[in-house]
């Protein structure tokens, strides 16, 4: 009930202010009076962090009342430094962080420092929530991000790179390492080869435009001002100009883009198409012009790959398990416990851009056996704080779902928690579904839990070496497996609210 009455008060006061002729003078009130009885009446499972800059902006201060009211979020503002919110976030402990922020705000810097942010809840190295930066073009093209609620299930799958088909429900993509090759894959049917165009980039925008793909995946060589199709030989390029996307052809001829359906974007393996280094950014032309709602990516050039290539692991090749906000944290956290199981000490580490780390690396004996090396934990460390998230966290995008390698389970009954793995490929269950890309396959099974968790007590399973945090269960992929074995943790722990 209070918070229905400061809600009402809210609405009241902001009737009234409207009627303030400067709208300066608007924007200060608003943000000195009815940011604290925000977060005073909002719950604790979603907040919404904006600098006092931006929250100032009347036309960004509808983004982030959209929020408020799909999530009944509280609001955390900030002067200068993002992590300036630590303190309250820490207090709040939300399940969701959705970080609104203008394009000129939203730089590689900026993603460093929420990745370090969202780590420092508590004492573990991972990430203590789902977050996400909403931005756009202007604060137009985030209002509809933000207002835009409907569930996604993605039927079509477009790429410029070789994806799992067969984890699909229908798809198309070409080659960027092999001129003509295509693949495609309609509804109940097999994948079979095609040939492609020589010439893909006209191919490719109508894969957005026409066939209205829901997932649009991408690799190859990038900036924040084009894409360049082909990898291994000449092709054409996407552009952007003024928040408008385009594909720009070996010929010279011109492929508007703009398509209105929701979709999900992923550059597993471009450099700096998740970089928003203002509105001229292609991450905002992606946002603006091609539907794209949610989108994952790095920051800088990349060669690694492990944070851009794995999250096809979990959200493609697991399809429908994971929404898409959860396939990025669960590869996250696989990477983060990567560093933990053959870099003792590393996953606490910092590293700045250019690749200098807080931390003496040294591979431990189990990191040589698995033929890792100091350059592993150096790019793992790079890997961990150099993607980027985009869009509403909380928003869900799926894949329509399909027979995955394994079937997962978690059940709860007085306080004692059964994880169970069943195999559905025999021998070859946990064996990669598709090697394409870089650092593919082996990844660790996640499961989230439904609410965070005190401490826990394992009481069956051990052998399985699971990490369990306030938040997740996380059980090192055993590679082989014994089709006649049970997989199961069971482990006690109570609810923490």
């Amino acid at each position: 009930m209070g918070s229905i009455r400061a809600r009402l008060t809210i609405s009241k006061l902001y009737l009234t202010m409207k009627r303030i002729q400067s709208s300066l003078t608007f924007c200060l009130l608003f943000l000195t009076m009815v940011a604290p009885m925000l977060a005073a009446a909002g719950g604790r499972d979603y907040a919404v962090v904006v600098s006092k800059a931006t929250f100032a902006d009347a036309a960004w201060t509808k983004v982030v009342e959209a929020l408020v009211r799909e999530h009944d979020a509280t609001v955390v503002t900030f002067d200068t430094d993002v992590e300036s919110a630590l303190p309250e976030l820490r207090r709040q402990y939300p399940r969701y962080v959705c970080f609104v922020a203008q394009p000129t705000e939203a730089g590689r810097g900026f993603v460093r420092k929420i990745h370090r942010l969202t780590r420092r809840f508590n004492d573990d190295p991972y990430t203590d929530c789902f977050w996400g930066i909403l931005t756009g073009y202007d604060a137009a093209n985030a209002l509809r991000i933000a207002e835009y609620t409907q569930p996604l299930t993605v039927h079509k799958t477009g790429a410029a790179t070789e994806v799992a088909l067969d984890m699909c429900e229908s798809g198309v993509w070409y080659s960027e390492v092999q001129k003509n090759r295509s693949v495609r894959k309609e509804p109940g049917g097999a994948a079979r080869e095609l040939k492609g165009p020589d010439d893909t980039t006209k191919a490719l925008a109508d894969l957005l435009t026409d066939y209205h793909a829901d997932l649009f995946v991408t690799s190859g060589h990038a900036s924040e001002r084009d894409w360049r199709i082909g990898y291994s030989y000449r092709n054409g390029t996407f552009r952007c100009e003024h928040g408008q996307l385009y594909g720009l052809d070996t010929a010279g001829q011109r492929h508007p883009i703009q398509s209105d359906n929701a979709k999900v974007y992923m550059p597993i393996g471009n450099c700096l198409m998740g970089h928003v280094d203002g509105p001229d950014a292609m991450a905002i032309a992606y946002m603006n012009s091609a539907g794209v709602k949610q989108m994952l990516g790095y920051t800088m050039p990349t060669s690694y790959g492990y944070g851009g290539w794995g999250c096809l692991d979990y959200f493609v090749e697991q399809p429908g398990r994971y929404t898409f906000t959860e396939a990025f944290f669960a590869n996250q956290d696989a990477l983060i416990n990567r560093l933990a199981t053959y870099f003792p000490g590393l996953e606490n580490a910092e590293v700045d851009e250019n690749g200098a780390t807080s931390a003496t690396i040294v591979p431990s004996e189990k990191a040589k056996a698995a033929g890792l090396t100091k350059e592993d934990g150096r790019w793992l460390l790079f890997d961990r704080d150099t993607m980027a998230f985009y869009g509403d966290p909380a928003w869900e995008a799926r894949m329509a779902k399909m027979e995955t390698a394994w079937n997962q389970t978690l059940t709860e009954k007085d306080g004692v928690w059964t994880f169970e793995i069943k195999p559905n490929r025999g021998a070859k269950t946990f064996e990669p579904i598709n090697q394409n890309g870089s650092q593919r396959g082996g990844r660790p099974i996640v499961q989230f839990l439904p609410h965070r968790v005190g401490a826990v007590q394992v009481l069956e399973g051990g052998d399985l070496n699971p990490v369990i945090t306030d938040n997740f269960v996380l059980v090192p992929n055993p590679k082989t497996c014994q089709p006649d074995k049970e997989y199961r943790v069971v482990f006690r722990t109570a609810r923490v609210d």
